[in-house]
């Protein structure tokens, strides 16, 4: 039975996605493709463009901002498939070196 993960990108807005990361980034989606791994994968909107939302007991509250002020954040991700965890490691692995940057895998629940 396949696993679902999740490879987060972690960035910290210094030169993201030069033309010579994209080639080797679309190289490894293809190779997800090819491999059966791929979901879906995406690119996130700079941290100044985030919102918190929160409507709990109907408080209708935005912040305006990110979660969290850090130089550091998530500039995009990979829904990935894997029958293990070891796998999915390899994969991500492949997934830092494409888009030269460190990544955080994490499996999904359920």
């Amino acid at each position: 039975m396949l696993k679902k993960f999740i490879i987060f990108v972690i960035d910290d807005l210094s030169e993201s996605g030069t033309p010579e990361e994209m080639i080797t980034i679309d190289a490894f989606n293809d190779s997800l493709r090819a491999k059966g791994h791929w979901i879906f994968a995406g690119g996130l909107a700079a941290p100044v463009h985030a919102n918190v939302i929160d409507n709990r007991n109907g408080t209708n509250l935005a912040t305006g901002k990110p979660l969290f002020d850090t130089k550091e954040n998530y500039s995009g991700f990979w829904l990935i498939q894997a029958t293990d965890l070891t796998t999915a490691e390899r994969l991500a692995y492949e997934g830092s070196k494409a888009c030269h940057r460190r990544v955080e895998l994490r499996s999904l629940l359920g």
